[in-house]
């Protein structure tokens, strides 16, 4: 069962992330600040949820969160940051865009960068300890899934409406035969070799 919170006696945001490992698309990230008496029972870390849970959740954490919003850093940022300071950037966009003012940020992970002085914990696989983490790895993900889907309407070839950017083998048999598309990160290794790429309008 998850903790609703690491310090339950303060402002808490949870914070997490979703698309590091894709080759294209953005990264999002979400801040959640849930009330103590949440009640969220099917609450988890959105990798262990169905599409169709995680769904469901997402109306609830965004009817019941005393505050949320989320962070996006595009594909070109990422090559220009790397994805770990891009990951980092688009929690801190979203929680500059919380309604409330957090007092402590619980992070999913192992790295972050301080933010506006505010108190923060590191917490390894936090999203499945935590519901403020696992309310934000829900809204991340949910919230970039909605965004891959409209990408997949512009870029059909490669198939995000299933894989949502990340690296299958049809995916990366896409980029081999149709090239790479401005939402691609050029940063990753998109293929086999890397110097063939053709840019794709």
């Amino acid at each position: 069962m998850l903790a609703p919170s690491l310090h339950t006696n303060q402002i808490e945001a949870g914070c997490d992330e979703a698309g590091r490992g894709c080759l294209a698309g953005p990264v999002v990230a979400a801040a959640v600040i849930l009330s103590p008496n949440t009640h969220l029972p099917k609450l988890n870390d959105s990798k262990k949820l169905s599409e169709k849970q995680r769904k469901l959740l997402q109306g609830k954490i965004q009817e019941q969160a005393l505050a949320y919003a989320v962070g996006i850093v595009d594909n070109k940022e990422i090559d220009e940051l790397n994805i770990l300071n891009a990951s980092i950037e688009a929690m801190h966009r979203a929680i500059k865009g919380l309604s409330t003012s957090p007092e402590h940020l619980l992070i999913d992970g192992n790295r972050f960068h301080p933010f506006n002085n505010i108190p923060h914990t590191c917490v390894i696989k936090g999203d499945g300890k935590y519901m403020n983490i696992a309310a934000a790895s829900i809204l991340a993900k949910t919230f970039r899934d909605e965004l891959m889907l409209k990408y997949h309407q512009q870029y059909p070839y490669y198939n995000w409406l299933k894989n949502k950017g990340y690296p299958t083998k049809a995916h990366r048999e896409a980029i081999e035969v149709h090239g790479i598309t401005e939402l691609h990160r050029h940063s990753f290794k998109l293929c086999e070799p890397q110097t063939k790429l053709i840019f794709v309008k």
